[in-house]
């Protein structure tokens, strides 16, 4: 299969300090139809989503002729952790995680996007594997009746004590034994953990449901040509295994971006543009 630029998905990531309306207008200009949407407050704050609210928004991306393809939560960070030793803690996550099981019926978004979560750093990681494991397949399960796959990311070491590559991710999924769970490959978590796109197709094959599509030093949430990490050995990879889904930008709003999202993308098309056609003049 060919890779195409067709297969990117447009994402709020930076938008977060901007109205929806903005990011979903940028998205219709930047002729996007499928949308990885960010769960952060104040645009799309899971435990606050009403009925209402899901049909606004369903309705502002129909005007747009855009379509929710995957709904990502807010949850590396305090107090959203699947595997909490904490009993309040791990519950309140798993309810949110339930609910946003339903945003994703209500909005029709074919996949939820999970992560592990992680233990305390003095405590045995097989009790930590084991409450993701349980949380993982509660929501799983959740999801599954209403008609919705998951995506689990494997983090960095620094976000996640549990699942960190390849190797980790594909152990949880069989421990999860759910059949609408499948992976992501983020190329930052990736490159940290010393991996390549063969690695993740040797180790999970057709499981690679989503590709988060970023530059780093190796770390970070960069624009491409902003960091270090080499987007034509990606796409090529991607190519060689014929991955044939949706890859977004995940370019975080805190930072330098926030400012300014629509130039940070537009570098990012650009770039991806510019090594998918060298890649394919060299083919």
């Amino acid at each position: 299969m060919t890779l195409s630029t067709a297969q990117i998905a447009g994402s709020n990531f930076a938008y977060q300090h901007l109205p929806l309306e903005t990011f979903l207008d940028d998205m219709a200009d930047l002729g996007r139809e499928q949308l990885e949407l960010w769960g952060i407050a104040p645009q799309l704050h899971i435990p606050e989503l009403a009925a209402d609210d899901l049909l606004h928004i369903r309705n502002l991306m129909a005007d747009r002729g855009l379509h929710a393809y995957c709904v990502t939560p807010e949850q590396v960070a305090y107090p959203v952790n699947v595997a909490s030793p904490v009993e309040w803690m791990r519950r309140s996550s798993i309810g949110m995680f339930l609910r946003a099981a339903e945003v994703c019926a209500e909005l029709e978004a074919p996949y939820l996007f999970l992560t592990p979560g992680r233990g305390f750093e003095n405590e045995r990681t097989d009790a930590a594997w084991q409450r993701s494991v349980d949380a993982l397949s509660e929501i799983a399960s959740r999801a599954q009746e209403l008609g919705v796959g998951c995506i689990l990311e494997p983090l960095q070491r620094v976000e996640s004590n549990l699942v960190n590559d390849s190797k980790t991710l594909r152990r949880m999924i069989a421990d999860i034994g759910a059949p609408n769970v499948g992976g992501a490959l983020d190329t930052v978590a990736m490159a940290t953990a010393g991996e390549t796109v063969a690695d993740y197709h040797e180790n999970l094959g057709s499981l690679i449901r989503h590709v988060h599509l970023i530059d780093g030093r190796p770390t970070g949430h960069l624009a491409w040509d902003e960091g270090q990490l080499p987007l034509r050995e990606y796409l090529a990879g991607l190519e060689t295994i014929g991955y044939d889904g949706y890859l977004t930008f995940e370019l975080f709003g805190d930072g330098q971006y926030a400012f300014d999202p629509r130039r940070a993308l537009d570098s990012c098309f650009a770039a991806v543009e510019r090594e998918l056609g060298a890649l394919h003049a060299a083919g």
